[in-house]
């Protein structure tokens, strides 16, 4: 028995004509009789008598009428609890970016637990982008990496993460646990330009200067599919990862190793506007990033 079927029905019985029923219920005319017949044989009765002329409901159907109607009026309910339930959810719309990782999972999680009652947006767009919505209010909160333009913006900090190289597999510093910085000098580095990135471009330059050397910059970092497709079977070269996303992506031909002399970092941050309040929503959020290890 399915609701359809008791709702075909229903309407069958109101207006004693098949017709003027699957108008009123936009289906074509066999398809109500065929469910009708199909509720008839799950049943083993016959609820509707049927003629060339007219329809009439069967004692069966008669007694069977007030319980059809009371299901659907239950299911009717049923849906309006949950819509109203969805309906007062406060909705938190966060920006997020790529190489968030296994991070965004955990901290979804937390947040969830935190804040049962919310519902979150998540928005994937370019940092400039995102932090110029959370000015104009079409976004409440964004996560970024590194320091940004602050007008108009507060910047909580959430959690530091390790910023790690991937090399080819076959070359020879892959077989080390961990990488020196100045053994990189002489081989290209793909990093995202600083128009799109320039927290990570600033920070590995200064960590290559800092080891002693000018990085050689080789062809701009596009997305991790492509850099690291490139990586594996491409000439040496190498790039970098932070440690939460470097954790899914397992790829052939690429090995992710951790950076020493200097070890990078990069702090996250929690951009919220300076001119409202900040929800509890995002102050939720906030309290579920330090539940984060960092």
């Amino acid at each position: 028995m399915e609701l359809r079927q008791l709702r075909y029905f229903v309407t069958v019985a109101e207006e004693l004509h098949f017709g003027r029923a699957a108008e009123r219920l936009h289906i074509v005319q066999p398809a109500v009789s065929q469910q009708v017949r199909r509720l008839e044989r799950s049943l083993g009765v016959t609820l509707l008598l049927r003629t060339t002329r007219t329809v009439s409901l069967t004692e069966a159907g008669q007694r069977f009428l007030p319980h059809a109607r009371a299901v659907l009026a239950a299911a009717d309910r049923a849906a309006d609890s949950v819509a109203e339930f969805r309906a007062s959810r406060t909705l938190l719309r966060l920006g997020t970016s790529e190489g968030l990782g296994d991070r965004l999972d955990v901290l979804l999680g937390a947040f969830a637990r935190l804040a049962p009652s919310a519902s979150l947006e998540l928005v994937h767009a370019p940092t400039a982008e995102r932090l110029q919505r959370v000015r104009d209010g079409s976004l409440d909160a964004t996560i970024v990496r590194g320091s940004w333009p602050s007008s108009g913006l507060d910047f909580t900090p959430l959690w530091t993460d390790e910023v790690m190289v991937a090399l080819p597999a076959s070359h020879p510093l892959a077989a080390s646990d961990v990488v020196e910085f100045a053994s990189l000098a002489s081989l290209p580095v793909r990093l995202s330009s600083p128009s799109r990135n320039q927290p990570l471009y600033d920070l590995v330059v200064s960590c290559c200067r800092a080891a002693g050397f000018e990085p050689v910059l080789g062809t701009e970092f596009t997305t991790a599919q492509d850099t690291l497709g490139t990586l594996g079977f491409g000439r040496p070269h190498w790039t970098v990862f932070y440690r939460a996303h470097a954790n899914l992506l397992p790829v052939p031909g690429v090995v992710f190793r951790p950076l020493v002399e200097p070890s990078p970092r990069m702090q996250t941050y929690l951009a919220t506007p300076s001119d409202r309040r900040v929800t509890r929503e995002a102050v939720a959020l906030i309290e579920a990033a330090r539940t984060i290890e960092t």
